[in-house]
């Protein structure tokens, strides 16, 4: 038995809502979802924390400019808060290196992070995950009990019959899911009422946003983007 898994409950339990950012593909801009949305709930005043899970594409510290801020190290890592969000990655251990991990060393990997990691008392802690099914989900699941499922979309028939298939596993095991956003909206699309037939909700549309790509690394300009305004009216639907 690994001890670190009786610290981790420990480690969260002053977390009031966990909320796991999934998607079925890469590229469907599910880093840039949780991490604006990690900074708009900031923004209204919440405590908030902020994982990047995706060990083999780090990318929050990009969309989001945070430089130069490290952990601190105190009977645990205490993440360094950067426009009032705690933010913790594998970035501070591997840097700009890949980190190529698989099976056995992505749990380990997880485990190590959420047993170290001295969050403190937060409103919401939001979890970028990385893309697909796999054990960083199933691994999430098993380790924290009481993450709820954010799945993030786009118009492409690829990506939302794959993620169909993650909202399928999530509903067979039980596990909350808040809903589904649609990203990178420019038309029609079927995923509101393919959502509706599963019975999951669906929370809301971000339009395909020509500026968004030029404000990243730059607070000020992500915050004036149309995409930005999309994710503050999907919060209200929280």
């Amino acid at each position: 038995m690994d001890p670190r898994l009786n610290i981790i409950d420990e480690r969260l339990k002053d977390i009031k809502r966990i909320i796991a950012v999934s998607g079925g593909k890469g590229g469907i801009g599910k880093s840039s979802v949780a991490s604006c949305l990690a900074l708009a709930l900031s923004k209204r005043g919440y405590k908030v924390g902020l994982l990047d899970m995706d060990f083999c594409g780090p990318s929050d510290h990009v969309i989001l400019g945070i430089k130069e801020v490290y952990p601190e190290e105190e009977k645990g890592v205490i993440p360094p808060e950067i426009y009032g969000i705690k933010f913790m990655s594998i970035i501070y251990y591997a840097g700009d290196n890949p980190s190529p991990l698989r099976g056995n060393d992505i749990s380990n990997a997880l485990i190590e992070i959420l047993s170290v990691t001295l969050w403190g008392d937060l409103d919401f802690l939001i979890i970028d995950m990385p893309p697909g099914i796999g054990d960083a989900i199933l691994d999430v699941i098993r380790l924290i009990k009481k993450t709820e499922f954010l799945v993030v979309t786009t118009p492409s028939k690829v990506a939302l019959e794959t993620v169909k298939k993650v909202v399928k596993m999530l509903k067979e095991l039980n596990i909350h899911i808040m809903g589904v956003i649609e990203n990178m909206k420019t038309g029609e699309s079927e995923t509101k009422k393919e959502m509706e037939k599963m019975g999951i909700p669906f929370l809301g549309e971000i339009y395909y946003d020509k500026d968004f790509e030029n404000s990243l690394g730059n607070i000020e300009k992500l915050q004036k983007t149309e995409f930005m305004r999309d994710i503050k009216n999907i919060i209200n639907n929280f």
